[in-house]
């Protein structure tokens, strides 16, 4: 099995490099950088390890890039454990926070490699058809739901308020199919998932000519709504020149293509989401504080999976028959402890973690019973005894030993600065 690992933390990438390089099974690439990464990448490999905060391009952004080519595997430090929830909408089916076991991430590379065979030899089924609708209830989703169904009759813009993965395109949907537009069509594009510069012309569409590549015209997003409601996920991301645009927009309710000087009208409902602190993004300039007053006409909080915990069983029995429907792997059941450690954990991903690890742990259980160590949650938590940290002092001392105790030539060894080999010198108490 070809891994590739991508980290811009020189220890941590030999520490890595070292310690799968002890296993038979695998072959070990790396990379200091994503950018470096996306240059040599080929069809031999079969997992990505990657950490997310990095220089010029993050291990988000790395991901976004490859689009699913890869099976890929996070990890993450405590700091960032956010921005590894955000990963798993890109695909990302397990994540580890610093500092793991080693033994760990070798387990989720071999559940990853199993993953990947399981669903390779099930027999391929129809798409499944999936009614938008919320599959379990609690007291905070029927309170929410007051508030929604009520606003829904009205054609009043509404901003869904939550933390990512509580299930914002869902209650937008659910808004747009009780409200008078049921009948038109309901369009979403998420402003994270876009590039800046196709962005604008994937909103307003533009005219033959418009660029280079116009070699036809097309209706952007706002054309396509008319008469319906349009979803603005992740508004928040939106860039600051296009939120001036989508101002004017929502004020004379007309739009013009790219390349055209023809404004058009249209009838739109609106509805935002956010999971970014959109107050603080106004204090900094990178949000329009006119263009939040009009979006948020009906703001909508939405709890988070923790505050919603009668939904969890009901969730994961709904996605083991989806699972099933799909893959054709069989009825699951939960054995002992499994229902426990579900509704133990604190689902910072919410909704969305939830449902990827049950479809994970439905395709990798032995048999039919699903055990509290398919689902794999203890490496979302940080802890360990043997750490990577350990692997990080272990290579600090056998660079030392090989240069005969030269500072200067070990820290050259492992490409580091004389300063900041001292510092981790100092940082697990190493003397000479």
């Amino acid at each position: 099995m070809k891994l590739a690992i991508v980290e811009d933390d020189i220890n941590m990438r030999k520490s890595l490099e070292i310690a799968l390089g002890e296993y038979k099974d695998f072959e070990v690439i790396s990379f200091k950088s994503a950018k470096d990464a996306l240059k040599k990448l080929d069809d031999s490999i079969d997992l990505i390890i990657t950490d997310i905060n990095m220089p010029q391009m993050d291990g988000l952004e790395f991901l976004k890039t490859l689009n699913g080519r890869y099976e890929a595997l996070i990890i993450t430090g405590n700091a960032t454990l956010n921005k590894a929830i955000d990963s798993i909408r890109l695909g990302v089916k397990d994540f580890l926070t610093k500092p793991f076991e080693v033994e760990t991430l070798v387990e989720a590379i071999k559940r990853a490699k199993k993953a990947k065979e399981v669903i390779a030899k099930s027999p391929k089924k129809s798409a499944i058809s999936q009614k938008q609708s919320f599959v379990a209830t609690s007291a905070a989703l029927e309170n929410i739901l007051k508030l929604v169904n009520k606003a829904a009759k009205t054609d009043a813009s509404m901003l869904l308020l939550g933390e990512s993965g509580v299930g914002k395109e869902l209650f937008a949907n659910h808004i747009h199919q009780n409200s008078l537009r049921h009948n038109s069509p309901f369009v979403a594009i998420n402003m994270a998932a876009i590039p800046e510069n196709l962005l604008e012309s994937e909103l307003f569409g533009y005219e033959k000519g418009a660029f280079t590549d116009a070699t036809e015209g097309r209706a952007g997003k706002f054309e396509i709504a008319n008469g319906g409601t349009l979803f603005l996920d992740e508004i928040g991301e939106m860039p600051l020149a296009l939120q001036a645009k989508l101002l004017r927009v929502l004020q004379e309710r007309e739009v013009v293509r790219l390349g055209s000087s023809k404004p058009l009208k249209v009838d739109i409902r609106f509805i935002a989401a956010t999971n970014a602190d959109i107050q603080k993004k106004i204090k900094q300039g990178e949000f329009r504080e006119d263009l939040f007053f009009r979006l948020q006409t009906i703001p909508v909080h939405i709890p988070p999976l923790r505050e919603r915990e009668e939904e969890i069983i009901p969730l994961c029995e709904w996605k083991l028959e989806q699972v099933d429907l799909q893959y054709g792997i069989g009825k699951k059941k939960w054995g002992k402890g499994a229902k426990e450690q579900l509704l133990a954990y604190n689902w910072p991903g919410n909704i969305r973690e939830l449902l990827s690890v049950v479809e994970r742990a439905a395709i990798l259980c032995e048999e039919d019973t699903i055990m509290p160590e398919d689902l794999f949650l203890s490496s979302r938590e940080s802890g360990g005894a043997k750490k990577i940290a350990n692997l990080e002092e272990e290579l600090l001392y056998e660079a030392l030993k090989s240069c005969d105790s030269d500072m200067d030539k070990a820290a050259s060894l492992l490409g580091m600065k004389k300063e900041s080999f001292m510092q981790k010198m100092e940082q697990y108490n190493i003397k000479l």
